[in-house]
């Protein structure tokens, strides 16, 4: 494959990244899909602000404290508002709040900011480093002003840091909760796998590569099995040839977990809402939202807004099984949705950030 036709893909692949992920923050985790239409009638279509009023939030239910959920008592140091998403200890603990209260259209999840985080540190010195990524996403976590304006931070954020504050060493913080295996975790996997293997790595090498970045902050094994198919997936849709059906290769990632039976769900197509929320659930758990983000890439490829539109309004984990997805639908369409695209509220940069990354690969 010419080395400007995989450069092409990748930069589709990370501009719709953020796209998808900016289209679903403002009904992520709307876990009823109908909510979504009363919110913003006939769906949503472009980039909106979260709205005030959240019908699924369970943000009150999550611990304060580390992952998980638990009760939110003031203590002495809480790691939400004192040690991260310092000035946002003061929304949680409401009924009905949005995750993502005041951020703006157009504007991403903190998840995705981790990604630009990675991006940056690759491209700066031209090469990953575990320790180095950790002392990264640390400063920037505990950053005070704020380095990103989220006002939730997943399970995983929080499990890392409570680690850290009680003396574990950085690269062992990694926290196991109910919620670790979750597609939160492939969206740094994304631009790591990508920048791995335009530099022409080979695969197996940087699935292990992606991997050991995994469990900083994931560690599962049903997990790191997922995130070797998704880095095999981003080899193959980069490497393919044109004429290539993409479809083949995504029944072929969906295999990780077994008795998905993503083909034969495909050929009877009972609706998207059936198939996300009904025979795979909407929220984050791997074991259904990796198998939804592939069917949605197979049943809509290569009308990349299209799919993306339909991942936004199927609710539920939407946002990160989104960038996911954006990634796949980048990789096989060769572009970005260029209208959604514009109306990223960090375009520009963004782009910048895409085009270092693409150049410290060559």
């Amino acid at each position: 494959m010419p080395t400007n036709m995989r450069h092409q893909r990748a930069r589709a692949a990370l501009q719709t990244f953020f796209v998808g992920d900016a289209l679903s923050m403002p009904v992520h985790w709307y876990y009823n899909p109908i909510d979504i239409q009363r919110a913003f009638p006939g769906g949503v279509k472009e980039m909106h602000a979260a709205p005030t009023f959240h019908p699924s939030s369970i943000m009150s239910l999550h611990s304060t404290s580390k992952g998980g959920r638990g009760k939110q008592e003031p203590s002495a140091r809480e790691i939400v508002g004192d040690i991260i998403l310092k000035g946002k200890r003061q929304y949680w603990g409401i009924a009905n709040q949005h995750y993502h209260q005041g951020l703006p259209a157009g504007e991403n999840t903190l998840n995705a900011y981790c990604a630009r985080l990675l991006i940056r540190g690759v491209s700066d010195r031209q090469n990953y480093n575990a320790e180095q990524f950790l002392q990264d996403y640390i400063a920037f976590m505990q950053a005070d002003p704020p380095q990103h304006p989220d006002t939730y931070a997943e399970s995983y954020h929080r499990g890392f840091f409570a680690n850290l504050e009680s003396g574990k060493p950085i690269d062992k913080c990694g926290a196991i909760t109910h919620d670790t295996p979750s597609i939160g975790g492939l969206v740094t996997i994304v631009p790591l796998a990508l920048f791995s293997l335009l530099r022409n790595e080979p695969l197996a090498e940087v699935q292990a590569l992606c991997q050991r970045h995994l469990y900083l902050t994931h560690p599962d094994e049903s997990l790191a099995r997922v995130c070797n198919a998704l880095v095999e997936l981003i080899d193959n849709l980069l490497n393919r040839s044109e004429t290539e059906n993409a479809e083949p290769l995504l029944l072929k990632a969906s295999k990780c977990i077994a008795n998905t039976k993503l083909d034969a769900l495909l050929k009877r197509d009972p609706g998207d809402l059936h198939v996300i929320g009904r025979h795979f659930s909407s929220a984050c758990y791997i074991t259904d939202s990796w198998p939804s983000m592939l069917y949605l890439a197979a049943k809509y490829q290569p009308t990349t807004e299209v799919a993306l539109i339909a991942n936004t309004n199927a609710g539920g984990e939407n946002a990160h099984r989104g960038a996911v997805l954006g990634s796949v639908m980048g990789l096989i369409a060769g572009s970005a949705p260029t209208d959604l695209y514009k109306q990223l509220l960090h375009k520009d940069a963004i782009t910048n950030e895409i085009d270092q990354l693409i150049a410290a690969t060559v």
